[in-house]
């Protein structure tokens, strides 16, 4: 993990807020109540993960596009192709219920880490990505699966 930039890390770190604020409410009834007192309905339990998971997706489509315009000919045709996927993904399967939303976030969020590998091994992320990407999507995951159990 030292490799990764200081500002990524942190960064990376803060965006798991709202991931984990859902996953607590969902657990915590103080901070549910909280949550609802505070923020209103929309930012506590599965309301606030899906609704900002599909965000995260379609960022991390943009992510992949900008590491697609380092590359040329077919390579970056495909990449600009394969960069779409996540958001997507988050537009067509997000609904019908809370478990089911989650759920299909939880195989977009794997399905990016995918692609962020496939990039990576193109040589067109830095070099420090999957590291990060990796410690960020388990614990999306890890939070995101809350939702589907509780």
């Amino acid at each position: 993990m030292n490799d990764i930039p200081r500002s990524a890390l942190i960064l990376g770190l803060a965006g798991l807020i709202p991931f984990l604020f859902g996953a607590g409410t969902l657990v915590l009834p103080g901070l549910a109540a909280f949550g609802m007192e505070v923020f209103g309905p929309r930012f506590i339990g599965p309301y606030v993960q899906i609704f900002y998971g599909t965000i995260i997706l379609a960022f991390m489509s943009g992510v992949l596009w900008g590491f697609a315009t380092k590359a040329t000919g077919t390579v970056a045709t495909t990449g600009y192709g394969l960069s779409v996927i996540p958001a997507l993904w988050a537009f067509f399967t997000v609904g019908g219920g809370s478990a089911n939303a989650l759920t299909n976030l939880i195989a977009g969020f794997i399905g990016l880490l995918a692609l962020d590998y496939l990039f990576w091994r193109q040589g067109l992320a830095p070099r420090w990505w999957m590291h990060l990407r990796v410690l960020l999507t388990a614990i999306v995951v890890a939070c995101l699966a809350v939702g589907v159990v509780v």
